[in-house]
């Protein structure tokens, strides 16, 4: 089956199914990642008190990591999470958000990696080349890398890891070490409403959450955002502005259909 053939069965399997998918991840963003989750298709649960998080994975097709607002109690709670999904077989995706601005981010990001094994990551260009061993400047949590090198990066990257490495960025990057996929929709005001690489990340593990091909779910979840960018964009008119984009952000991949994914995703190998 040709790859839009997949993301497009995969896109019917989520509205079939609707997994459920466990996050424990950032407060800034949490609404957000609840909902387009819910928009997809699949089922969100956002459950991070260590005396649960266990037990929650059980019932889970996924599980989100994502660092964005990193404390000693959520830390704990995520590996005893990801623990629990590797005995299970649930697949987690690690979003490493400002891995490299902190020390404390980038050693959790170093131990989730290193103790879970993640299936996916999904970062920016700064959060990956930090995680690749380089030496990047970043502002917060915000990346300032350029993409140079970006293909080889996630390349190098998903072998050495043996996982999915996705960079989102102009044009966004998967690699699972053996191929590697250049994806080419959406639109720069995504990068003015926060938390849109959070909800990327939860869309990927939605899809993740109803195949074991984690290559085509990590290009159908950044697939989806960016066509809803652009969807999104072209509905709005003079005066409207970001709270009207991130309202039809949300309309866009709920209306988004397996044909549109299938016809309107714009990819190439490199």
């Amino acid at each position: 089956m040709e790859l839009r053939e997949k993301i497009s069965a995969n896109l019917s399997s989520v509205k079939e199914k609707s997994p459920l998918i466990h996050h424990i991840t950032n407060y800034v963003t949490v609404n957000d990642c609840a909902n387009i989750v819910l928009a997809i298709g699949g089922s969100p649960v956002m459950a991070d008190d260590l005396e649960e998080v266990a037990e929650m994975v059980g019932f889970a097709s996924a599980l989100v990591l994502n660092i964005g607002t990193l404390n000693s109690r959520t830390i704990e709670s995520m590996l005893v999470a990801g623990r629990r999904a590797k005995e299970l077989g649930v697949p987690v995706i690690l979003d490493p958000v400002g891995v490299g601005a902190t020390k404390l981010r980038t050693d959790t990001a170093e131990k989730l990696i290193k103790e879970l094994k993640p299936e996916v990551i999904r970062g920016n260009m700064s959060e990956i080349k930090v995680l690749a061993g380089q030496n990047v400047a970043i502002k917060g949590v915000d990346s300032l890398a350029d993409e140079q090198g970006s293909s080889i990066i996630a390349r190098t990257l998903a072998t050495e890891l043996h996982c999915v490495i996705a960079i989102t960025g102009k044009t966004d990057v998967v690699s699972d070490g053996r191929q590697v996929c250049l994806l080419d929709n959406g639109h720069r005001i995504l990068a003015d409403v926060t938390g849109t690489g959070c909800m990327t990340s939860s869309l990927v593990a939605t899809f993740c959450g109803v195949t074991n091909d984690y290559f085509t779910a990590s290009v159908a979840g950044i697939i989806s955002m960016g066509l809803a960018g652009e969807m999104a964009q072209s509905s709005m008119h003079h005066g409207d502005g970001i709270g009207t984009f991130r309202a039809r952000l949300f309309d866009s991949i709920y209306n988004l259909s397996p044909e549109i994914l299938a016809q309107e995703g714009k990819i190439r190998y490199e």
